[in-house]
């Protein structure tokens, strides 16, 4: 999946959530923020527009939201 570099501004002690979940994870923080951030999405109830998310499903994004609604419910 394309990535793009952005620069956010966390909270001291989310930082550190997402640090040590990433690293129980086996995972870069990067990486655990991005799912964090498309679970939570999915789990308020964003949908992603077909029309224009073309080219996102083509990178699979589609593929990624499905899994994340997976793992949401599986959590119950």
């Amino acid at each position: 999946m394309a990535t793009r570099k952005v620069t956010l501004s966390l909270d001291s002690g989310a930082l550190e959530f997402a640090e040590r979940a990433a690293k129980a994870h086996g995972i870069s923080v990067s990486s655990w923020l991005s799912k964090a951030a498309r679970r939570e999405a999915v789990r308020t109830g964003y949908v992603p527009q077909k029309a224009q998310h073309a080219e996102h499903a083509a990178l699979g994004d589609e593929a990624d939201l499905a899994a994340a609604e997976e793992d949401l419910r599986a959590e119950g």
